[in-house]
């Protein structure tokens, strides 16, 4: 699904930015905001048959921040019965954390259906986002990022993945990658914004 896809298109271009403007007193506006909980972000699903969903994601969560991935964010259930989580710290966690974690919480992660760092097919919002994007990635200076889909790999909270093909050389430290972050990055903060568990908990 992802294409061996570069981890965070979208965040990988923020920091771009970041490393090239430092001097300049630059700041970046795509932090991840706070991600709010299950019964917080998932409360219309909450109010009908996916409270027990809720309450069963909730505390898969709270499991998996007691073994080892502390800032491991709720999920969010949309009302579409849709689960977005937080697949970074997933991710980022090593084997043995993992597998703690498994051990702990299996029962509860199959009992809430999770599937830690398995996201559904990004929303409509985040494939025009991501679109718009590759539109001015394309126009400034790099003519091999493709348009995303609904089956593109996406991160929550860092935006969809760039494969090694639409990478340029140098990476993201070259003079081709700093000038397009440069022009575009209004719409790779939007494709941060509308990849983030808030943003997705209103996919429907």
């Amino acid at each position: 699904m992802n294409r061996n896809r570069v981890r965070g298109r979208a965040a990988g271009w923020a920091a771009g930015v970041l490393i090239a403007s430092a001097a300049a007193g630059c700041s970046s506006s795509a932090a991840s905001p706070t991600v709010p909980s299950v019964s917080q972000s998932g409360q219309a699903a909450a109010q009908g048959s996916g409270g027990a969903r809720a309450s069963a994601l909730h505390a898969a969560a709270v499991c998996i921040r007691q073994h080892g991935i502390p800032g491991y964010a709720d999920p969010v259930l949309t009302p579409s019965g849709q689960v977005y989580s937080d697949s970074r710290s997933i991710e980022d966690a090593s084997p043995a954390v993992m597998a703690a974690v498994q051990q702990a919480c299996g029962q509860l992660l199959t009992q809430a259906d999770l599937q830690p760092g398995s996201e559904p097919p990004a929303p409509p919002q985040l494939v025009q986002a991501g679109v718009r994007s590759a539109e001015c990635l394309r126009a400034h200076g790099m003519p091999h990022v493709q348009d995303p889909t609904s089956r593109s790999g996406y991160t929550p909270g860092h935006g969809f993945g760039m494969s090694a093909s639409e990478v340029p050389p140098g990476g993201k430290r070259s003079p081709v990658w700093q000038h397009a972050a440069h022009a575009c990055i209004a719409q790779l903060t939007a494709e941060i914004q509308a990849s983030t568990l808030p943003s997705l908990s209103n996919d429907g």
